[in-house]
Protein backbone atom coordinates (compact mmCIF):
# COMPACT_ATOMS: atom_id res chain seq x y z
CA UNK A 1 0.00 0.00 0.00
CA UNK A 2 1.32 3.60 -0.89
CA UNK A 3 1.87 5.82 2.14
CA UNK A 4 -0.91 8.35 0.49
CA UNK A 5 -2.90 5.36 0.79
CA UNK A 6 -2.33 5.26 4.33
CA UNK A 7 -3.24 8.51 4.98
CA UNK A 8 -6.22 8.60 3.07
CA UNK A 9 -7.18 5.24 5.49
CA UNK A 10 -5.90 7.28 8.85
CA UNK A 11 -8.01 10.11 7.96
CA UNK A 12 -11.49 8.82 7.05
CA UNK A 13 -12.96 10.13 10.03
CA UNK A 14 -11.44 14.12 9.55
CA UNK A 15 -12.19 14.18 5.90
CA UNK A 16 -15.98 13.03 6.26
CA UNK A 17 -15.97 15.85 9.27
CA UNK A 18 -14.69 18.52 6.87
CA UNK A 19 -16.93 17.45 4.15
CA UNK A 20 -19.56 17.99 6.73
CA UNK A 21 -18.99 21.18 7.62
CA UNK A 22 -18.38 22.57 3.97
CA UNK A 23 -22.04 21.25 3.37
CA UNK A 24 -23.42 23.29 6.29
CA UNK A 25 -22.92 26.35 4.92
CA UNK A 26 -26.25 27.39 2.78
CA UNK A 27 -24.00 28.70 -0.74
CA UNK A 28 -27.20 28.82 -2.83
CA UNK A 29 -26.41 31.20 -5.77
CA UNK A 30 -29.48 31.44 -7.25
CA UNK A 31 -30.99 33.16 -4.04
CA UNK A 32 -28.95 37.15 -3.63
CA UNK A 33 -30.01 36.63 -0.17
CA UNK A 34 -27.29 34.11 0.08
CA UNK A 35 -24.37 36.18 -1.46
CA UNK A 36 -22.66 35.85 2.34
CA UNK A 37 -22.69 32.60 2.17
CA UNK A 38 -21.35 32.08 -1.18
CA UNK A 39 -18.65 34.25 0.01
CA UNK A 40 -17.93 32.47 3.17
CA UNK A 41 -17.71 28.97 0.85
CA UNK A 42 -15.60 30.19 -1.14
CA UNK A 43 -13.79 31.48 2.46
CA UNK A 44 -14.26 27.66 3.08
CA UNK A 45 -12.20 26.56 0.43
CA UNK A 46 -9.69 28.95 0.31
CA UNK A 47 -8.69 27.98 4.04
CA UNK A 48 -8.83 24.40 3.03
CA UNK A 49 -6.85 24.73 0.31
CA UNK A 50 -3.76 26.03 2.25
CA UNK A 51 -4.14 23.81 4.93
CA UNK A 52 -3.75 20.69 2.21
CA UNK A 53 -0.38 22.71 1.06
CA UNK A 54 -1.67 23.78 -1.98
CA UNK A 55 0.25 27.28 -2.49
CA UNK A 56 -0.78 31.00 -4.17
CA UNK A 57 -4.22 30.78 -2.92
CA UNK A 58 -6.36 33.75 -3.71
CA UNK A 59 -9.85 34.52 -4.75
CA UNK A 60 -10.38 36.27 -7.72
CA UNK A 61 -13.01 38.93 -8.13
CA UNK A 62 -15.52 38.35 -10.68
CA UNK A 63 -18.35 41.28 -10.31
CA UNK A 64 -20.55 38.37 -8.65
CA UNK A 65 -19.74 35.20 -6.85
CA UNK A 66 -16.27 34.73 -6.36
CA UNK A 67 -13.53 32.20 -7.94
CA UNK A 68 -11.23 30.55 -5.69
CA UNK A 69 -7.90 29.96 -7.30
CA UNK A 70 -4.79 27.83 -5.67
CA UNK A 71 -1.35 26.36 -7.51
CA UNK A 72 1.46 23.54 -6.91
CA UNK A 73 3.90 24.49 -9.29
CA UNK A 74 7.28 22.49 -9.05
CA UNK A 75 7.42 19.57 -11.04
CA UNK A 76 9.30 20.33 -14.25
CA UNK A 77 8.82 18.68 -17.51
CA UNK A 78 5.32 17.79 -16.42
CA UNK A 79 2.36 18.71 -17.64
CA UNK A 80 0.03 21.58 -15.50
CA UNK A 81 -3.33 20.00 -15.11
CA UNK A 82 -6.62 22.71 -13.82
CA UNK A 83 -8.57 20.76 -11.52
CA UNK A 84 -12.38 22.64 -11.52
CA UNK A 85 -15.43 22.08 -9.05
CA UNK A 86 -18.14 24.32 -7.52
CA UNK A 87 -18.99 25.25 -4.08
CA UNK A 88 -22.32 27.08 -4.97
CA UNK A 89 -25.74 24.87 -4.68
CA UNK A 90 -29.18 24.48 -5.99
CA UNK A 91 -32.23 26.56 -3.81
CA UNK A 92 -33.85 23.93 -1.58
CA UNK A 93 -37.35 24.28 -2.44
CA UNK A 94 -39.93 22.47 -1.54
CA UNK A 95 -38.63 22.42 1.64
CA UNK A 96 -41.65 20.23 3.27
CA UNK A 97 -40.48 17.47 0.68
CA UNK A 98 -37.01 16.90 2.72
CA UNK A 99 -36.85 14.21 5.54
CA UNK A 100 -34.36 16.78 7.56
CA UNK A 101 -33.01 20.10 6.93
CA UNK A 102 -31.23 20.54 3.95
CA UNK A 103 -27.69 21.92 5.67
CA UNK A 104 -28.33 20.02 8.53
CA UNK A 105 -25.91 17.05 7.22
CA UNK A 106 -27.36 13.45 8.43
CA UNK A 107 -24.94 10.22 8.04
CA UNK A 108 -27.16 7.09 7.06
CA UNK A 109 -26.98 4.52 6.00
CA UNK A 110 -23.27 5.27 4.44
CA UNK A 111 -24.37 8.43 2.90
CA UNK A 112 -24.64 11.95 3.73
CA UNK A 113 -27.89 13.64 3.46
CA UNK A 114 -27.78 17.28 2.49
CA UNK A 115 -28.19 20.03 -0.35
CA UNK A 116 -25.29 20.34 -2.18
CA UNK A 117 -23.79 17.23 -0.69
CA UNK A 118 -23.21 15.47 -4.44
CA UNK A 119 -23.46 18.50 -6.59
CA UNK A 120 -21.13 19.56 -5.92
CA UNK A 121 -19.55 19.95 -2.56
CA UNK A 122 -18.52 16.40 -1.70
CA UNK A 123 -16.98 16.21 -5.10
CA UNK A 124 -15.18 18.99 -5.28
CA UNK A 125 -13.09 18.70 -2.00
CA UNK A 126 -12.08 15.13 -3.39
CA UNK A 127 -9.03 16.58 -5.16
CA UNK A 128 -8.14 18.82 -2.53
CA UNK A 129 -7.70 16.01 0.06
CA UNK A 130 -6.23 13.90 -2.41
CA UNK A 131 -3.39 16.57 -3.05
CA UNK A 132 -2.83 16.82 0.82
CA UNK A 133 -2.26 12.95 1.01
CA UNK A 134 0.21 13.05 -1.62
CA UNK A 135 1.82 16.16 -0.26
CA UNK A 136 2.32 14.79 3.42
CA UNK A 137 3.32 11.71 2.29
CA UNK A 138 5.56 12.03 -0.71
CA UNK A 139 6.28 15.86 -0.39
CA UNK A 140 5.71 16.62 -3.77
CA UNK A 141 2.89 15.82 -6.72
CA UNK A 142 3.58 14.12 -9.94
CA UNK A 143 2.26 16.72 -11.98
CA UNK A 144 2.09 20.52 -11.87
CA UNK A 145 -1.88 21.42 -10.36
CA UNK A 146 -3.41 24.43 -10.70
CA UNK A 147 -6.97 24.88 -8.72
CA UNK A 148 -10.33 26.63 -9.93
CA UNK A 149 -13.63 26.52 -7.97
CA UNK A 150 -16.53 28.61 -8.57
CA UNK A 151 -19.31 30.52 -6.59
CA UNK A 152 -22.20 30.30 -9.56
CA UNK A 153 -22.23 26.97 -11.70
CA UNK A 154 -25.61 26.27 -11.07
CA UNK A 155 -26.93 30.08 -12.42
CA UNK A 156 -24.33 29.54 -15.44
CA UNK A 157 -21.28 30.95 -14.61
CA UNK A 158 -22.18 34.09 -16.02
CA UNK A 159 -19.21 36.05 -14.97
CA UNK A 160 -16.82 33.68 -15.68
CA UNK A 161 -15.99 34.44 -19.86
CA UNK A 162 -14.74 37.77 -18.97
CA UNK A 163 -12.89 36.18 -15.97
CA UNK A 164 -11.03 33.66 -18.14
CA UNK A 165 -10.79 36.25 -20.57
CA UNK A 166 -8.82 38.33 -18.00
CA UNK A 167 -6.63 35.61 -16.17
CA UNK A 168 -5.23 33.65 -19.25
CA UNK A 169 -1.83 33.38 -18.16
CA UNK A 170 -2.64 32.53 -14.93
CA UNK A 171 -4.79 29.79 -16.31
CA UNK A 172 -2.86 28.54 -18.91
CA UNK A 173 -2.58 24.39 -18.40
CA UNK A 174 -2.72 21.40 -20.22
CA UNK A 175 -5.55 19.62 -19.86
CA UNK A 176 -8.82 20.44 -17.10
CA UNK A 177 -9.98 17.63 -14.79
CA UNK A 178 -13.51 18.24 -13.69
CA UNK A 179 -14.42 17.27 -10.41
CA UNK A 180 -17.93 17.91 -11.13
CA UNK A 181 -20.09 15.20 -12.90
CA UNK A 182 -20.88 12.03 -12.50
CA UNK A 183 -20.15 7.94 -12.36
CA UNK A 184 -22.66 5.58 -14.15
CA UNK A 185 -22.71 2.91 -11.29
CA UNK A 186 -21.88 2.41 -7.83
CA UNK A 187 -20.03 -0.72 -9.09
CA UNK A 188 -19.77 0.80 -12.52
CA UNK A 189 -17.73 3.41 -13.96
CA UNK A 190 -17.86 5.91 -16.40
CA UNK A 191 -16.28 8.67 -18.54
CA UNK A 192 -18.68 11.46 -19.05
CA UNK A 193 -17.73 12.95 -22.88
CA UNK A 194 -20.91 15.36 -23.48
CA UNK A 195 -22.76 17.48 -21.67
CA UNK A 196 -25.98 19.74 -23.38
CA UNK A 197 -25.71 23.32 -23.63
CA UNK A 198 -28.35 25.84 -21.93
CA UNK A 199 -30.52 28.70 -23.11
CA UNK A 200 -32.86 29.31 -19.80
CA UNK A 201 -35.68 32.23 -20.03
CA UNK A 202 -38.72 33.49 -17.87
CA UNK A 203 -42.06 34.48 -19.72
CA UNK A 204 -44.34 37.21 -17.82
CA UNK A 205 -48.52 37.32 -19.04
CA UNK A 206 -49.44 40.26 -17.69
CA UNK A 207 -53.32 41.28 -18.49
CA UNK A 208 -55.74 43.60 -16.31
CA UNK A 209 -53.98 45.94 -13.66
CA UNK A 210 -55.34 44.36 -10.99
CA UNK A 211 -56.81 40.75 -9.80
CA UNK A 212 -60.04 40.71 -10.72
CA UNK A 213 -63.67 39.76 -9.37
CA UNK A 214 -64.00 36.07 -11.79
CA UNK A 215 -67.40 36.47 -11.32
CA UNK A 216 -68.60 40.00 -11.96
CA UNK A 217 -65.34 40.52 -14.92
CA UNK A 218 -65.17 36.96 -16.04
CA UNK A 219 -65.69 36.09 -19.75
CA UNK A 220 -64.98 40.15 -20.22
CA UNK A 221 -61.09 39.68 -20.38
CA UNK A 222 -58.55 37.54 -21.41
CA UNK A 223 -57.23 35.46 -18.47
CA UNK A 224 -53.39 35.37 -18.27
CA UNK A 225 -53.05 31.95 -17.03
CA UNK A 226 -55.00 30.77 -19.80
CA UNK A 227 -53.07 33.08 -22.17
CA UNK A 228 -49.84 31.40 -20.75
CA UNK A 229 -51.18 28.18 -21.06
CA UNK A 230 -52.54 28.34 -24.47
CA UNK A 231 -48.84 29.88 -25.48
CA UNK A 232 -46.75 27.09 -23.71
CA UNK A 233 -49.54 24.46 -25.55
CA UNK A 234 -48.27 26.00 -28.77
CA UNK A 235 -44.35 24.89 -28.50
CA UNK A 236 -44.21 21.28 -28.42
CA UNK A 237 -46.62 18.72 -30.27
CA UNK A 238 -48.62 15.80 -28.04
CA UNK A 239 -45.68 13.38 -29.33
CA UNK A 240 -43.24 15.31 -28.01
CA UNK A 241 -41.28 17.27 -30.62
CA UNK A 242 -40.67 20.97 -30.21
CA UNK A 243 -42.88 23.48 -32.80
CA UNK A 244 -40.41 25.96 -32.45
CA UNK A 245 -39.83 26.91 -35.75
CA UNK A 246 -35.96 26.22 -36.82
CA UNK A 247 -35.45 24.39 -33.55
CA UNK A 248 -33.77 21.52 -34.99
CA UNK A 249 -31.93 23.43 -38.09
CA UNK A 250 -28.86 23.08 -36.75
CA UNK A 251 -28.65 19.38 -35.20
CA UNK A 252 -26.73 16.81 -36.62
CA UNK A 253 -28.52 13.67 -37.18
CA UNK A 254 -27.06 10.51 -34.45
CA UNK A 255 -24.26 8.76 -36.44
CA UNK A 256 -24.60 4.71 -36.11
CA UNK A 257 -22.20 5.04 -34.28
CA UNK A 258 -23.27 7.10 -31.33
CA UNK A 259 -26.69 4.84 -31.76
CA UNK A 260 -24.15 1.86 -31.21
CA UNK A 261 -22.38 2.92 -27.84
CA UNK A 262 -25.41 4.73 -26.00
CA UNK A 263 -27.15 1.16 -26.79
CA UNK A 264 -24.13 -0.94 -25.94
CA UNK A 265 -24.84 0.19 -21.98
CA UNK A 266 -28.13 -1.64 -21.83
CA UNK A 267 -30.71 0.91 -20.61
CA UNK A 268 -33.25 -0.55 -18.60
CA UNK A 269 -36.35 1.23 -19.41
CA UNK A 270 -38.62 -0.90 -16.94
CA UNK A 271 -36.12 -0.43 -14.28
CA UNK A 272 -35.98 3.61 -15.14
CA UNK A 273 -39.68 4.12 -15.13
CA UNK A 274 -39.92 2.03 -11.58
CA UNK A 275 -36.59 4.79 -10.31
CA UNK A 276 -38.74 7.78 -11.48
CA UNK A 277 -41.90 6.38 -10.56
CA UNK A 278 -43.93 6.60 -13.52
CA UNK A 279 -45.63 4.35 -15.91
CA UNK A 280 -44.99 5.57 -19.21
CA UNK A 281 -42.08 7.84 -20.92
CA UNK A 282 -42.71 10.31 -23.11
CA UNK A 283 -40.34 12.38 -25.56
CA UNK A 284 -39.35 12.88 -28.97
CA UNK A 285 -40.31 9.90 -31.37
CA UNK A 286 -37.98 7.82 -32.82
CA UNK A 287 -35.42 7.99 -29.86
CA UNK A 288 -34.60 5.75 -26.71
CA UNK A 289 -35.04 7.31 -23.56
CA UNK A 290 -31.17 7.25 -23.31
CA UNK A 291 -30.96 9.46 -26.69
CA UNK A 292 -33.38 11.96 -25.92
CA UNK A 293 -31.57 12.67 -22.56
CA UNK A 294 -28.48 13.04 -23.68
CA UNK A 295 -28.22 13.59 -27.23
CA UNK A 296 -31.21 15.04 -28.61
CA UNK A 297 -32.42 19.02 -27.52
CA UNK A 298 -35.33 19.50 -25.56
CA UNK A 299 -37.30 22.19 -24.36
CA UNK A 300 -39.29 22.08 -20.76
CA UNK A 301 -41.60 23.84 -18.80
CA UNK A 302 -39.99 24.46 -15.44
CA UNK A 303 -42.35 26.05 -13.34
CA UNK A 304 -45.68 28.20 -13.91
CA UNK A 305 -47.49 29.95 -11.65
CA UNK A 306 -50.32 32.88 -10.86
CA UNK A 307 -53.63 34.22 -9.37
CA UNK A 308 -54.33 32.59 -5.86
CA UNK A 309 -52.57 29.43 -4.90
CA UNK A 310 -53.13 29.32 -1.23
CA UNK A 311 -55.57 27.53 0.84
CA UNK A 312 -59.50 27.25 -0.16
CA UNK A 313 -60.97 29.04 -3.17
CA UNK A 314 -60.58 32.87 -3.69
CA UNK A 315 -62.41 33.63 -7.12
CA UNK A 316 -60.50 35.60 -8.91
CA UNK A 317 -59.00 36.63 -12.52
CA UNK A 318 -55.50 36.98 -12.26
CA UNK A 319 -53.68 40.19 -13.13
CA UNK A 320 -50.74 38.22 -14.35
CA UNK A 321 -48.71 34.76 -14.80
CA UNK A 322 -45.70 33.57 -15.04
CA UNK A 323 -43.69 30.69 -16.75
CA UNK A 324 -39.90 29.58 -16.54
CA UNK A 325 -38.50 27.18 -19.21
CA UNK A 326 -35.13 25.60 -20.07
CA UNK A 327 -33.75 24.54 -23.45
CA UNK A 328 -30.96 21.76 -23.63
CA UNK A 329 -29.14 21.63 -26.44
CA UNK A 330 -26.63 19.15 -28.68
CA UNK A 331 -23.42 20.84 -30.61
CA UNK A 332 -23.91 23.29 -33.04
CA UNK A 333 -26.92 24.53 -31.57
CA UNK A 334 -26.39 28.32 -30.90
CA UNK A 335 -28.24 29.13 -27.38
CA UNK A 336 -28.50 32.76 -28.49
CA UNK A 337 -30.16 31.97 -32.11
CA UNK A 338 -32.63 29.29 -29.49
CA UNK A 339 -33.26 32.20 -27.84
CA UNK A 340 -33.91 34.71 -30.69
CA UNK A 341 -36.53 31.49 -32.05
CA UNK A 342 -38.21 31.08 -28.96
CA UNK A 343 -38.91 35.31 -28.49
CA UNK A 344 -40.02 34.65 -31.86
CA UNK A 345 -42.77 32.21 -31.97
CA UNK A 346 -44.19 33.62 -28.57
CA UNK A 347 -44.41 37.06 -30.21
CA UNK A 348 -46.38 35.09 -33.23
CA UNK A 349 -48.65 33.04 -30.60
CA UNK A 350 -48.86 35.59 -28.02
CA UNK A 351 -53.17 36.07 -27.66
CA UNK A 352 -55.00 38.73 -27.49
CA UNK A 353 -55.91 40.98 -24.99
CA UNK A 354 -52.58 40.50 -22.56
CA UNK A 355 -48.78 41.41 -23.08
CA UNK A 356 -45.78 39.36 -22.68
CA UNK A 357 -42.29 39.87 -21.82
CA UNK A 358 -39.27 37.76 -22.00
CA UNK A 359 -36.26 37.74 -20.22
CA UNK A 360 -33.23 35.59 -20.16
CA UNK A 361 -32.46 33.40 -17.02
CA UNK A 362 -28.70 31.93 -17.06
CA UNK A 363 -26.15 33.21 -19.28
CA UNK A 364 -26.42 30.69 -22.69
CA UNK A 365 -23.92 28.09 -23.06
CA UNK A 366 -23.29 25.59 -25.74
CA UNK A 367 -22.87 22.19 -25.84
CA UNK A 368 -19.22 20.54 -25.04
CA UNK A 369 -18.12 16.85 -26.31
CA UNK A 370 -14.55 15.70 -25.84
CA UNK A 371 -13.32 12.97 -27.99
CA UNK A 372 -13.59 9.84 -26.33
CA UNK A 373 -9.41 9.10 -27.22
CA UNK A 374 -8.64 12.25 -25.80
CA UNK A 375 -4.97 11.72 -24.01
CA UNK A 376 -6.65 12.86 -20.80
CA UNK A 377 -9.51 10.55 -21.20
CA UNK A 378 -7.05 7.48 -21.46
CA UNK A 379 -5.74 8.37 -18.48
CA UNK A 380 -8.97 8.51 -16.49
CA UNK A 381 -10.03 5.08 -18.34
CA UNK A 382 -6.90 3.49 -17.37
CA UNK A 383 -7.25 4.83 -13.51
CA UNK A 384 -11.04 4.13 -13.48
CA UNK A 385 -10.54 0.48 -14.68
CA UNK A 386 -8.02 -0.19 -12.42
CA UNK A 387 -10.12 1.22 -9.59
CA UNK A 388 -13.42 -0.67 -10.36
CA UNK A 389 -12.12 -3.78 -11.83
CA UNK A 390 -14.71 -2.78 -14.79
CA UNK A 391 -14.71 -1.69 -18.30
CA UNK A 392 -15.92 2.19 -18.08
CA UNK A 393 -18.55 3.15 -19.92
CA UNK A 394 -18.55 6.40 -22.43
CA UNK A 395 -21.54 8.28 -21.28
CA UNK A 396 -23.06 12.00 -22.21
CA UNK A 397 -25.07 14.30 -19.63
CA UNK A 398 -28.29 15.89 -20.23
CA UNK A 399 -26.88 18.57 -17.77
CA UNK A 400 -24.89 21.52 -18.67
CA UNK A 401 -21.59 22.50 -17.35
CA UNK A 402 -20.73 25.62 -19.04
CA UNK A 403 -17.41 25.60 -17.80
CA UNK A 404 -16.25 22.93 -20.33
CA UNK A 405 -17.12 24.76 -23.28
CA UNK A 406 -15.55 28.12 -21.79
CA UNK A 407 -12.36 26.46 -21.09
CA UNK A 408 -12.10 24.90 -24.75
CA UNK A 409 -13.18 28.74 -26.43
CA UNK A 410 -11.26 30.76 -24.53
CA UNK A 411 -8.29 28.22 -23.27
CA UNK A 412 -7.76 25.77 -25.87
CA UNK A 413 -8.26 22.77 -23.55
CA UNK A 414 -10.18 19.97 -23.20
CA UNK A 415 -12.40 18.81 -19.85
CA UNK A 416 -11.92 15.58 -18.55
CA UNK A 417 -14.82 14.71 -16.28
CA UNK A 418 -13.55 13.16 -13.56
CA UNK A 419 -15.86 12.66 -10.73
CA UNK A 420 -18.33 10.10 -8.03
CA UNK A 421 -21.76 11.76 -8.06
CA UNK A 422 -24.24 8.77 -9.01
CA UNK A 423 -27.79 9.57 -10.91
CA UNK A 424 -29.69 8.61 -8.28
CA UNK A 425 -28.44 10.89 -5.76
CA UNK A 426 -31.14 13.71 -6.19
CA UNK A 427 -29.30 16.23 -7.15
CA UNK A 428 -31.25 19.37 -7.34
CA UNK A 429 -34.20 17.57 -5.55
CA UNK A 430 -35.05 17.06 -1.97
CA UNK A 431 -33.10 14.55 0.15
CA UNK A 432 -29.53 14.74 -1.73
CA UNK A 433 -27.51 12.41 -0.76
CA UNK A 434 -23.30 11.58 -1.25
CA UNK A 435 -22.39 8.11 -0.84
CA UNK A 436 -19.23 7.83 1.47
CA UNK A 437 -18.19 5.24 -0.82
CA UNK A 438 -17.81 7.47 -3.35
CA UNK A 439 -16.14 9.86 -1.10
CA UNK A 440 -13.52 8.16 -0.32
CA UNK A 441 -13.08 5.73 -3.28
CA UNK A 442 -12.57 9.44 -5.17
CA UNK A 443 -9.77 10.25 -3.28
CA UNK A 444 -7.71 7.16 -4.09
CA UNK A 445 -8.57 7.66 -7.69
CA UNK A 446 -7.39 10.90 -7.98
CA UNK A 447 -4.47 10.41 -6.09
CA UNK A 448 -3.75 7.51 -9.23
CA UNK A 449 -4.71 9.64 -11.82
CA UNK A 450 -2.43 12.67 -11.21
CA UNK A 451 0.56 9.85 -11.41
CA UNK A 452 -1.19 8.57 -14.20
CA UNK A 453 -1.21 11.69 -15.61
CA UNK A 454 2.59 12.33 -15.03
CA UNK A 455 3.17 9.71 -17.90
CA UNK A 456 0.55 10.33 -19.99
CA UNK A 457 1.75 11.01 -24.11
CA UNK A 458 0.09 13.51 -25.89
CA UNK A 459 -0.46 15.92 -22.76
Amino acid sequence: MANWENYLEDNRSRFLDEMLDFIRIPSISALSEHAGDIQRAGEWVANRMDAAGIEGIRILPTGGPPVVYGEWLHAPDKPTILIYGHFDTQPVDPVDLWSSPPFEPVVQDGKVYARGSSDDKGNMLIPILATEALLKTDGSLPVNLKFFFEGEEEIGSGHLPDLIDSQKELLTCDLVVSADGLQWREDQPSLLVGFKGLCALQIDVKGPNVDLHSGIYGGTVQNPIHALVRLLDSMRSPAGDVLVKGFYDDVIPLSAEDRDQIAAIGHDEIEYKEQLGVNHLFGEPGYTALERAWVRPTLELNGIWGGFQGEGSKTVTPSEAHAKITCRLVPDQDPNKILEQLVTHIEKYTPPGVEISVSPKAAPSPAYRIPDDHPGNQAAYAVLEEVYGKTPYFTRLGGTLPVCRLFLDKLDVYTVTFAFGLEDENAHAPDEFFRISSFEQGQKAYCKLLHRLSEQEGL
